[in-house]
């Protein structure tokens, strides 16, 4: 008996051969289409995709909003499921959704709690912060923004449900792959920073790397993550300075 839910769980991804299955196994299960959208995969994630019996859609890479919204447009349910392809549901989660559509929806938006797991680690961090997140939600009441660095669903400030069970995350595979991921970030936020007032952001030149990292290490408790969250929280509060000096480098 098919007891898939009206729901369609859109990933995007680049590269994720070594990650996106565990995505995919977490909600195969519980919702009855799952649409990748590839931006241009070299890893084999398109076949292996493919083999899962995902829909595979290419699309050139334009921001994270720009993507995110591409893939609405590929679904056939007006219900959506939005994972990154290094998240996964956990199964609490996925036994409180199912719990929500054997019953009248009482809004058409709901977020859950993204929980960051270290590389190497099989569970989170004790005490560990997180990301608030609306992933399911109907799509005829909001989408994702169209923001090609800031990638949040537009509620037209609607009801929001909070559910109480998280998703995953295994956000990167190492230390390098994190200073990879900040490195590829910096171009899209020097962007940002463009309408921020010029003498505020000097001001930050001298304080931006000390107070994120306490930002980081405390308000966000890396500090529980030993070694690991050390590094983790500097690099973090290194590339939140970095991209305000290459500001002020390139105008």
């Amino acid at each position: 008996m098919n007891n898939k839910l009206p729901i369609s769980c859109f990933i995007i991804a680049k590269n994720e051969a070594d990650r996106i299955t565990k995505t995919i196994e977490s909600v195969e299960d519980l919702v009855d289409e799952i649409i990748v959208i590839d931006s241009g995969s070299t890893d084999g994630t398109q076949d292996l995709v493919k083999k899962l019996g995902c829909k595979l859609y290419y699309n050139e890479w334009h921001g994270f909003g720009p993507q995110k919204r591409f893939g609405e447009d590929k679904a056939k349910n007006k219900w959506l499921l939005n994972l990154d392809a290094d998240e996964y549901l956990s199964n609490e989660l996925k036994v409180e959704i199912r719990n929500l559509f054997s019953r009248k929806l009482e809004s058409n938006f709901y977020s859950m709690r993204v929980i960051p797991i270290y590389p190497n680690w099989n569970k989170p961090r004790l005490f560990s912060a997180h990301h608030l997140c609306i992933r399911l939600y109907n799509i005829k009441f909001g989408r994702f923004s169209a923001s090609e660095v800031h990638d949040s669903v537009q509620t037209n400030s609607k009801k929001i449900i909070r559910l109480k069970n998280p998703v995953f995350h295994k956000s990167v595979r190492s230390f390098s792959h994190l200073i990879e991921k900040e490195d590829s970030y910096i171009k899209m936020q020097i962007e940002s920073l463009k309408k921020k007032n010029k003498l505020f952001l000097f001001s930050r030149l001298i304080f931006e790397f000390p107070l994120s990292f306490i930002k980081y290490y405390f308000i966000r408790r890396h500090f529980t993550g030993a070694f690991t969250g050390l590094v983790t929280a500097t690099i973090l509060a290194f590339y939140r300075w970095k991209r305000i000096y290459l500001f002020f480098r390139k105008t």
